[in-house]
């Protein structure tokens, strides 16, 4: 009762903190207890699912506690800041948000290494041939996204950047929240034009027959996101010095569960069904050759990925400061 008290005051307090920029407290949970938080259920977050389920972290002496679903990069930065989660997972974007107000920042775990939200228009949206075309194809559109701040309006910004335009003013953006069900609703309904959303939703709407991917940075189609360290774990040194220990067994779970992912193609689909409720099975099918080539064989975070994004993420504006590779970078403890 107390974690969650703690919890629900750090999500409470999320602009003050963030705002502020106030201390990073220590863990406020038990030796040998892991709080992780995450955005919400998209496949970057599978590994964690499947090492949940497959009882890794318990076989590597890790008790999991608090599991919450924050929606939003800043409320996980917010619950890392309080104590209230020892670990956050969510967008490298998230990390660099969190750095600029502490130094401490460590990026722990690599989950995926292509940035993996689309484009999703609907089946009579216009289909130009350049990337180029496809921007100006959106210009004036209300595109929804997950929220401010979040990978899903990254892109957006990006993408616009990219032709001369600013995102802000030359299109509407909707926040929508990380839930599958508002976001296909509301590209169903014709609230929203486009979606700029973290897969799997364009395989969901796809299959559902009301939207198709219409950009695609994991399939190449933004060249300069190709290889990018996206969906990752993080935290701060202050808490991550209580935890040394069960961050060494976390990072041994995530292994074995990426390794999973790579594996037998019956079990993966068999995770990705159970994790994915209620996804149409012709999705399930689509993603998994996704997975494989987005998902990495090794949780350690690798410099090529790492530098790719930090590129990204300064040529684009989307920040201003990025730590470099070994200022950011946490212990590589897995086997």
């Amino acid at each position: 009762m107390t974690d969650r008290r703690t919890f629900l005051k750090a999500l409470s307090a999320t602009p003050l903190l963030l705002a502020a920029g106030c201390a990073t407290r220590e863990s406020t949970t038990p030796p040998g207890v892991l709080n992780v938080g995450q955005i919400s259920d998209s496949v970057a977050f599978l590994p964690l699912f499947i090492a949940e389920k497959q009882g890794y972290f318990t076989q590597e002496g890790v008790t999991l506690g608090e599991r919450p679903r924050l929606g939003t990069g800043a409320k996980v930065a917010a619950a890392l800041k309080s104590g209230s989660i020892d670990l956050g997972a969510g967008v490298i974007t998230d990390a660099f948000n969190l750095a600029k107000i502490d130094n401490g920042t460590r990026i722990t775990t690599s989950l995926v290494t292509e940035y993996y939200v689309d484009i999703v228009v609907p089946p009579s949206f216009p289909e130009p041939e350049s990337l180029e075309q496809k921007v100006t194809a959106l210009l004036g559109r209300n595109i929804g996204i997950t929220g401010p701040g979040s990978g899903t309006e990254a892109l957006v910004d990006y993408l616009f950047t990219s032709i001369g335009r600013n995102a802000a003013t030359d299109a509407t953006l909707v926040n929508l929240g990380s839930a599958t069900t508002s976001a296909i609703g509301a590209l169903k309904t014709k609230r929203v034009d486009a979606l700029a959303f973290f897969q799997p939703i364009a395989q969901q709407a796809a299959a559902a027959g009301v939207g198709r991917t219409f950009i695609s940075p994991a399939r190449g189609d933004v060249p300069s996101l190709r290889g990018a360290l996206h969906g990752v774990v993080f935290s701060t040194q202050k808490l991550l010095n209580r935890k040394k220990n069960e961050l060494a067994g976390f990072q041994r779970a995530i292994a074995r569960a990426l390794a999973d992912i790579h594996g037998d193609q019956a079990k993966v689909r068999s995770l990705l069904g159970q994790y994915l409720k209620g996804t149409d099975g012709k999705a399930l099918d689509a993603l998994i050759p996704i997975l494989r080539q987005e998902v990495p064989a090794s949780p350690d975070v690798q410099r090529a990925a790492y530098d790719t994004a930090r590129s990204f993420h300064l040529t684009s504006g989307l920040v201003k400061k990025a730590p470099e590779y070994q200022g950011v970078l946490y212990g590589q403890t897995a086997t």
